[in-house]
């Protein structure tokens, strides 16, 4: 079995053969550089490469500034495109792009309702953070109400 394979093992007796088998690579390892520390722990709680690809793909979210302002605003709101088109000063298939790639890396919704579609932010947790962190960045204060 490869290493890969088996940090995509779960349950705790293949968990405890993970550690075994850093131990192992560890001992076989040679940094080409010996500052006195360990490294063993990065290890022990590193997260999957599919892990660090998920959360590069929700970075890339950051790339845009209007995507970044619209992700804000439905943060705030549920609005169809027309609106959000009105809103953004943006051509409906200029928003209908930003707003698939919002779509696509989990970060709203949408809802139709008749003729609309309304989008807002998704209920999880990445969302939340995204949006958050996002404040703290531009320091912009949410509106209350």
């Amino acid at each position: 079995m490869s290493f890969a394979e088996l940090c995509a093992c779960t349950g705790s007796s293949i968990k405890r053969n993970i550690r075994i088998k850093i131990k192992e690579t560890m001992d076989e390892i040679k940094l080409p550089h010996d500052h006195g520390q360990s490294f063993e722990h990065c290890f022990d709680h590193m997260p999957k490469t599919e892990d660090f690809k998920t959360a590069s793909e929700i970075f890339k979210q950051l790339g845009d500034g209007s995507r970044i302002k619209l992700f804000w605003i439905l943060c705030h709101c549920e609005e169809c495109v027309t609106n959000l088109s009105a809103m953004m000063d943006m051509s409906s298939p200029a928003l209908s792009h930003h707003l698939r790639l919002l779509r696509s890396a989990g970060l709203i919704e949408s809802r139709r309702d008749g003729k609309e579609v309304y989008y807002k932010s998704a209920g999880t947790r990445e969302a939340e953070l995204l949006h958050h962190m996002i404040e703290d960045l531009i320091r912009i204060s949410c509106p209350t109400g």
